[in-house]
């Protein structure tokens, strides 16, 4: 391979030739040859947007070149594009303020910015940082990453899966089944009112998440070192925020407290717990599915769902749900990033936090493996739910808490004696009722309707 030499404040420092980026990022990485997880793409991206938003908020305060602005511009739409991807080669187990990834995009930046003019005129500090540190720009890109995650990618797979399952809703009209609860016979539910229990915690999750976002909508840029904003024009913070919002779509501002979004990581704790909710709540759905699915002959058996693949090596004809055991997996992977988010946010000391990385790669990580495994359940299992009705009026009529209708015209105690009457002797609730002298057959039958106690 062939290098080239760059230098930074300590020295000089053997690039490869052919690498954008500069010394500051190629210390970092050699200086952590830690895991394989790289900074994820989402913070790059973000970063592109902060450095064009900081470049055009400093051109518009007279405090860089419209051509250097412009060249710092078209650099950030090639990497928002995806053209400059091999150029960010460093891990997440790096600095806790993110400084080598924030000089990562800054070298990049200059150095492509430069072969763009022909000539030097970016520097990755003095131009492309200009207004920023460290400090406020990894904090911002994290907040504009996971507010972009969750509008762009887990609403619309929450909304996707909340469609599929109103449209089982309405073509479950009149089916009703067994209740259950604490895995034991309740009384009868519509099986339509089992899947409105579904969408109506998605629908819930979809009204926590859009809670958390004012939160990641305020950006700690304009903060630069340690929130007092040294360095940086005045206006420069409301300035910057009011371009990534123009950039993103989104209502993003300035942080009102610089001190805080640099120290604390509230907001993006906060929205995780969302999204941790929001597992817990696929967790049920999934394992509400697979129970109803189980079988296929001694299980529940009440829906039939798709069978997408061989479930065994050595019994044949064996399906299992796997789009169910797939979203459980990433639902606890989910709940364990929340803790590592939390323990993170947690350790704020003094003016920074220096957990960032580890937060972004987390969060990032559960928006997008969550968004993904929801949209492959739906496509790959809610979409193909079946009902057996057969099987829910078999196990609608054999359950003995449809007794509970007999409480107002026998009582509770007496009912409980026919549902014990009913199970010890393995015969109907009707036979039980009239042998004990209740109810008349006559009368037994007016008021026991199943179907109606829904």
């Amino acid at each position: 391979m062939e290098y080239r030499r760059e230098h930074d404040s300590m020295g000089e420092v053997l690039v490869p030739a052919d690498a954008l980026w500069g010394a500051q990022t190629q210390r970092s990485h050699e200086n952590f040859p830690i895991g394989a997880e790289r900074m994820p793409k989402e913070i790059i991206r973000a970063f592109a947007v902060l450095k064009k938003a900081a470049a055009l908020a400093n051109a518009s305060l007279g405090r860089m070149d419209e051509k250097d602005a412009g060249l710092i511009a078209q650099v950030a739409d090639e990497i928002l594009a995806g053209k400059l991807d091999g150029q960010f080669p460093l891990v997440v187990w790096q600095t806790g303020s993110g400084t080598q990834s924030n000089m990562n995009v800054n070298e990049v930046i200059a150095n492509r910015g430069n072969a763009l003019a022909g000539e030097r005129r970016l520097h990755p500090n003095d131009t492309v940082n200009m207004s920023q540190s460290s400090n406020d720009t990894f904090p911002t890109a994290l907040h504009i990453a996971a507010a972009t995650a969750i509008t762009q990618d887990l609403l619309p797979a929450i909304d996707q899966l909340v469609a599929t399952l109103r449209q089982l809703e309405e073509r479950s009209a009149g089916i009703v089944k067994c209740g259950r609860t604490h895995l034991q016979d309740a009384v009868p539910i519509a099986f339509s009112q089992e899947v409105s229990g579904w969408r109506g915690l998605l629908e819930d999750s979809r009204e926590q998440l859009e809670a958390t976002l004012p939160g990641l909508y305020r950006l700690a840029l304009g903060g630069t070192a340690v929130g007092t904003g040294l360095n940086a024009p005045e206006g420069f913070d409301t300035a910057v925020a009011a371009q990534v919002a123009s950039l993103t779509g989104m209502p993003f501002v300035s942080a009102p407290n610089k001190f805080a979004a640099l120290s604390g990581k509230d907001a993006v704790a906060f929205a995780h717990g969302a999204v941790r909710t929001l597992a817990a709540n696929m967790m049920k759905i999934a394992n509400d599915v697979r129970w109803l699915a189980s079988g296929p002959r001694c299980g529940l058996g009440e829906i039939r769902i798709p069978a997408n693949e061989p479930g065994s090596s050595i019994m044949p004809g064996k399906v299992n749900p796997t789009q169910c055991e797939a979203v459980t997996m990433v639902a606890v992977e989910v709940m364990g990033n929340d803790a590592t988010i939390g323990f993170a946010a947690s350790q704020g000391n003094f003016e920074l936090n220096v957990f960032m990385p580890v937060i972004a790669y987390n969060f990032l990580r559960s928006t997008r493996l969550l968004a993904d495994a929801i949209r492959s359940f739906d496509e790959r299992c809610v979409t193909g739910i079946e009902p057996i009705r057969e099987r829910m009026d078999e196990n609608l009529h054999r359950s003995l808490m449809l007794v509970t209708c007999l409480n107002p015209y026998i009582g509770y105690e007496n009912a409980a004696k026919v549902a014990h009457k009913a199970f010890d002797e393995g015969t109907s609730l009707r036979d039980a009722c009239i042998e004990l002298g209740f109810l008349t057959p006559e009368r037994f039958d007016e008021v026991f309707h199943p179907e109606e106690m829904v």
